[in-house]
């Protein structure tokens, strides 16, 4: 999926003469702990809710704010990914959106981006998760699928974990099948390290419960 398919209307941009009054009442409306601030198509930068308190500029226009840095954006035509990578990176609530043009054109919010994770990843599916350990050479993803298809079982997601200067990552699978014994036992024959599984509905009914409540309390 690209940014320009997130792009969230719903929130709209700082302008220079707003005052950071403005900028707080609407971080608060909005739920978030940033803005960017625009002049015209031009993004300028991005305020944050620390910045206003920091300088103490409640009065005064928002223009005012010195802005340290280069702004922090992505490209419309960037996959959501990329956005995800940079919203983290800078611990950021929002992320402002660019055409090839450098206009403005929106923002990606956090809950559009934990939105599409979530259906990236097959949370709402039904089915198993197998955890597998292994060194990052040692891996081999046509071999993973190979095991799973003469189970009868499809990968509906599958995310890698890595520790820093480490070879040794984890690999979560999302199956489309609730029954893992089969599956398990093929595994330990080919010598995989499974670390964990879960079968239980009950674990996958909270899970989902959980995350729904999750974006609901994000869409408040």
């Amino acid at each position: 999926m690209l940014v320009r398919e997130l792009i969230s209307d719903g929130i709209m941009p700082l302008k220079k003469e707003d005052t950071g009054w403005d900028a707080l009442s609407w971080m608060e409306d909005f739920r978030v702990l940033h803005l960017p601030l625009v002049d015209g198509k031009k993004l300028l930068g991005l305020i944050s809710e620390y910045d206003i308190y920091n300088t103490h500029y409640f009065e005064e226009k928002i223009g005012k704010i010195p802005l340290s840095g280069n702004p922090i954006f992505v490209y419309d035509y960037q996959h959501a990914f990329d956005a995800l990578s940079v919203l983290t990176q800078n611990q950021l609530t929002l992320l402002p959106v660019l055409d090839e043009h450098e206009n403005y054109m929106g923002t990606v919010s956090m809950q559009a981006l934990l939105m599409f994770v979530g259906n990236s990843f097959s949370i709402s599916e039904p089915g198993g998760v197998v955890v597998l350990e292994m060194s990052i050479n040692d891996y081999l993803l046509s071999e993973i699928a190979q095991i799973m298809e003469s189970n009868d079982a499809k990968i509906l997601s599958l995310m890698i974990h890595s520790e820093k200067d480490s070879t040794r990552i984890q690999v979560s699978l999302k199956l489309n099948k609730s029954d893992l014994k089969g599956i398990l036992q093929t595994l330990n024959r080919y010598n995989y390290n499974i670390i964990a599984s879960f079968t239980d509905n009950a674990y996958y009914d909270d899970l989902r419960d959980r995350y729904d409540a999750f974006m609901n309390y994000l869409n408040i």
